[in-house]
């Protein structure tokens, strides 16, 4: 009579003949997880334990891949998107709730996370230009990852929500003045000194300023500010905190001076007149001076132009109590 086969599929009288040939040898099965790991043996259910390594090499990779998290900035634009039924919140305040603890999640798994803006309104043009339909957390995930990269971000690295906003909110509004400004450098046509085209030449004269300013002012730290007032929306406006040393080396970050000096730069290339305050920090009690942009020539003002200047609201024109232990100093001459 042919052999059986039992539920392995061995012979039935082999299958005998192994298990009583093996009782000297340790047992491999469910009570020795570890032989069985090791073997790489079937359990009882056909399954194969996944070797100890690949588990640590993936969690190793997951840790290097970055992770990119969109943030409705204000209530203003939390408020868009509960125009989508699909969107899960109704309150602002639930929402960043939940964001802050899925941002702390991300962090303690080392997760390098960048915290970008969300604004429904480029969402919206996203949408009507790639034809998705709005109203999807899918076309959401598409936008975030296709459209937000290439814009202002910030590392988050478990600052409190609060904070996180303010920091997103200034690199948002850092970039739009970068983008207003260069759109008019784009649209000032040629040199007419060189031929070539202007917004170069405005952006080295611009430079140019720059360092001849705090050339003037001296060794410290200095808060720069210029605003140009606009035909459209709020004046552009861009600062820079610098620190020049005792023998002539400068301390700047270099994205705040781009977007500074593309500010002086389209003032260079308008009819506009642009204002410029240099704050010198001392413990002692600052000194604010102050110069004015107009046709590429730089003009220091007088104390009680500099005193106007700096209390007055650029957008608003109201006037703006003086700071007590500031000292308003007129503008020095640039060298």
């Amino acid at each position: 009579m042919p052999p059986t086969a039992d539920d392995t599929g061995r012979p039935e009288q082999d299958h005998a003949r192994t298990r009583s040939g093996d009782r000297s040898r340790p047992r491999t099965g469910p009570d020795r997880p570890d032989q069985q790991a090791t073997t790489g043996s079937p359990s009882r259910t056909g399954r194969r334990r996944r070797p100890a390594g690949r588990t640590r090499h993936r969690r190793a990779l997951r840790r290097e891949a970055p992770t990119v998290i969109a943030m409705l900035l204000d209530e203003g634009d939390f408020t868009a998107m509960t125009r989508h039924p699909s969107f899960p919140f109704d309150d602002y305040g639930q929402y960043l709730h939940h964001l802050d603890g899925l941002l702390r999640s991300l962090h303690a798994q080392g997760t390098h996370v960048t915290v970008t803006h969300f604004d429904p309104d480029d969402y919206a043009s996203y949408c009507r230009g790639t034809r998705r339909p709005p109203d999807t957390p899918t076309t959401r995930t598409h936008y975030v990852a296709e459209a937000t990269t290439t814009g202002p971000g910030v590392h988050y690295a478990r600052q409190p929500v609060a904070e996180l906003r303010a920091l997103l909110t200034r690199e948002v509004d850092r970039r739009t003045v970068w983008e207003r400004a260069t759109d008019i450098l784009m649209d000032s046509g040629p040199c007419p000194d060189c031929g070539q085209d202007l917004a170069h030449c405005a952006f080295d004269d611009a430079s140019d300023t720059l360092l001849r300013l705090l050339e003037a002012v001296g060794p410290g730290a200095h808060h720069v500010v210029c605003s140009l007032p606009a035909d459209d929306g709020p004046p552009l406006a861009a600062a820079l905190h610098a620190h020049t040393s005792p023998d002539g080396d400068l301390h700047f970050s270099e994205a705040d001076a781009l977007v500074l000096g593309t500010v002086l730069a389209a003032a260079m290339v308008t009819d506009r007149t642009a204002g410029i305050v240099v704050r010198t920090l001392d413990p002692d009690g600052d000194t604010v001076r102050g110069w004015e942009l107009h046709g590429g020539e730089t003009h220091p003002l007088s104390e009680a132009a500099v005193f106007d200047a700096y209390c007055t609201d650029p957008i608003t024109g109201t006037p703006i109590p003086p700071e007590p232990g500031v000292h308003y100093a007129p503008g020095i001459p640039l060298p």
